[in-house]
């Protein structure tokens, strides 16, 4: 059985104490006691008049609310396309019908949390990219009452890394810290796209691993890794560390 130790070993020291830590340092810190006490007003990223002629996308991450906040983001998709002055914004939500589109401010606070941008595309590729991210985000399979599940998925991570994955020109992931992004949104346990190969157990624990991506190991959500092409670690819990 020493095998079976030395699992559990590996497990504990690169999984739980880690997400342990950071819950930790996140209970230490003053958080609202609700939803409806929380701050979702603009974080003041965007422009508020942006202009008419550029076109964006971009994707968030903030924390979300309660302990869940402590190992987990929460992401959405913004677009603007040109000849327009309007974001329009996409998440999926735990309540009512998932898919929602501008429920909240496009750069909005999360439970109170400052989102930050994690990818930014502007100009032509962003022009015709749109339309295609759009078109996914309306095909979106998980987009039912009750097709919503917090813990392994499908959640709004899994929503948003799965528009990603069928738009690789995006080229980008959700961040590692997006817990539900390696659920099977497609109910395919193992993939091979675009130099990156895919391999979950139901979201529980699986692994991934690619030149661009480098080697991430999935664990109850939580992801830990390493990437040598910008000399990146990523801690579960705490997100990507890059030494560049």
């Amino acid at each position: 059985m020493r095998w079976l130790k030395r699992i559990v070993l590996f497990l504990l020291l690169v999984f739980i104490v880690p997400a342990l830590a950071h819950a930790g340092l996140w209970m230490a810190q003053k958080r609202p006691s609700s939803w409806s006490t929380a701050d979702w007003s603009s974080a003041n990223i965007l422009p508020k008049r942006p202009s008419v002629s550029s076109s964006e996308i971009y994707i968030f991450a903030a924390r979300t609310g309660g302990l869940k906040g402590a190992f987990a983001t929460h992401s959405w998709i913004v677009t603007k396309q040109a000849g327009s002055s309007k974001y329009n914004r996409y998440d999926v939500v735990g309540w009512g019908s998932p898919v929602r589109k501008n429920l909240r401010a496009p750069d909005g606070k999360w439970y109170s949390n400052e989102p930050v941008i994690h990818h930014h595309l502007t100009g032509k590729q962003a022009r015709k990219l749109i339309p295609i991210v759009e078109d996914k985000v309306s095909k979106y399979r998980w987009r039912e009452y009750g097709d919503y599940t917090v813990w392994p998925g499908p959640n709004s991570n899994t929503f948003v890394a799965s528009i990603l994955r069928q738009v690789p020109q995006l080229a980008t992931t959700t961040p590692v810290t997006a817990v539900g992004r390696d659920y099977p949104a497609d109910n395919q346990w193992v993939t091979y796209s675009d130099g990156v190969l895919r391999v979950t157990i139901g979201g529980y624990a699986g692994f991934v691993i690619g030149k661009t991506i480098g080697l991430e190991l999935n664990f109850l959500g939580l992801v830990a890794g390493f990437n040598p092409s910008d000399l990146s670690i990523k801690i579960p819990a705490f997100g990507t560390y890059s030494f560049i």
